[in-house]
């Protein structure tokens, strides 16, 4: 190892002309608006040259033309024509109704996803074929594009078409297949996001389930990943695990250490999970009880995405080296916790000049925990 390489999760700072395109459409209406694709064709060039300037080494194109993390599938999926539905209330709202009631927050605020009301099948090759165009042109040698899980539509999109929650996932795991190939075939890394692995235990549905019961419904969709994977190299993939980037109080987020078992079965090189947050930033202890599986890398948050304080170098240099400590330098690599902007919002929660200096600050604190172990 010469040095600790930098990524982050996805998402970045939209600008302005390209938030009022997104904020509050669905994704099928994107393009339709005149001089759309220009303005994210460029916006894509600046945020990939902003990143290489910052010393980002694995960048992403942002996510800056998709409505949301998951949010953009109904452009590459048919089934999703229902009417919205708000995602399900975490569990906290009943234990803080105070606090909801008061700054009205949470994750379920203001957002819908379409119900699923017919089969799933893929449309999207012109979609995801423009976007990996548009990233390629000027992406460096390694970069990543995201792309949703399908276990994660389970959580977001409500289904009324499908017999069973298993039926359905594997579905969208079967269609999603072609996008996750399509991105690996253009020589991208292909990040999975599925926050819904830890933060589906927060739902207000799981109130009454056991753990035990829980930790089968994250089998079932590391098995839908794997399904989803089906002839794709597992070091060219990696998979996002979190707890909701939003900040409530997070009071019954599953450990980490309850699930990391069954998250080392997805077939992915790549593990990355949040390090940062104040709910899990001890968690860099659970890999020297759980060590990663031979060949396995780690990506952990040392930056967190929901606060608009900027980490000192120091702090992120110090987490940095306690996963180094127990992984290995050499399989280890600082992210952010989330990304910036996964659902776009006319306002959003950290704003962009200082989501640009926390990834500064990333950069930095890499630089001087490298200095620290090499």
């Amino acid at each position: 190892m010469s040095r600790i390489r930098t990524t982050h999760a996805g998402s970045l700072p939209r600008p302005p002309e390209v938030l009022e395109l997104v904020v509050g459409r669905d994704q099928r209406e994107v393009l339709a608006q005149p001089g759309a694709a220009a303005l994210i064709e460029s916006a894509v060039r600046d945020v990939v040259r902003r990143q290489v300037e910052l010393g980002i080494d694995i960048p992403s194109d942002g996510e800056l033309g998709r409505v949301g993390f998951s949010a953009y599938v109904t452009e590459r999926l048919t089934g999703f024509d229902g009417p919205p539905q708000p995602m399900s209330p975490p569990v906290e709202r009943s234990m803080f109704p105070e606090f909801y009631a008061d700054v009205q927050a949470g994750p379920a605020r203001g957002l819908g996803f379409p119900t699923c009301t017919g089969d799933i099948s893929w449309t999207g090759p012109e979609a995801v074929e423009r976007d990996i165009a548009t990233f390629t042109s000027v992406a460096p040698n390694e970069s990543f594009m995201t792309a949703v899980s399908p276990g994660q539509i389970w959580l977001n999109f409500r289904n009324e078409h499908y017999p069973s929650d298993v039926e359905y996932v594997l579905a969208a795991a079967r269609a999603l297949n072609n996008e996750y190939r399509a991105i690996v075939d253009s020589g991208l890394l292909l990040q999975l996001d599925d926050p819904g692995l830890a933060m589906g235990w927060n739902r207000a549905e799981m109130a009454s389930r056991s753990l035990d019961e829980y930790r089968d419904i994250v089998a079932q969709h590391v098995d839908a990943i794997n399904v989803a994977l089906e002839g794709i190299a597992p070091e060219r993939v990696r998979l996002h695990v979190c707890w909701g980037n939003g900040e409530w109080p997070h009071v019954r987020d599953v450990p980490l250490e309850e699930i990391v078992d069954v998250l080392y079965g997805a077939h992915v090189g790549t593990l990355y999970v949040e390090g940062a947050n104040p709910r899990h930033g001890h968690e860099w202890r659970v890999f020297e009880r759980h060590p990663l599986p031979s060949g396995m890398l780690l990506i952990a948050g040392v930056i967190d995405t929901v606060t608009n304080f900027v980490e000192h170098p120091d702090l992120v240099a110090e987490r940095i080296e306690r996963y180094a400590s127990v992984v290995g330098a050499e399989r280890f690599m600082a992210g952010t916790d989330c990304g910036f902007g996964t659902i776009a919002r006319s306002q959003p929660r950290v704003h962009p000049t200082i989501a640009w200096a926390k990834l500064e600050s990333l950069v930095e604190g890499a630089r001087r925990a490298s200095a620290q172990l090499t």
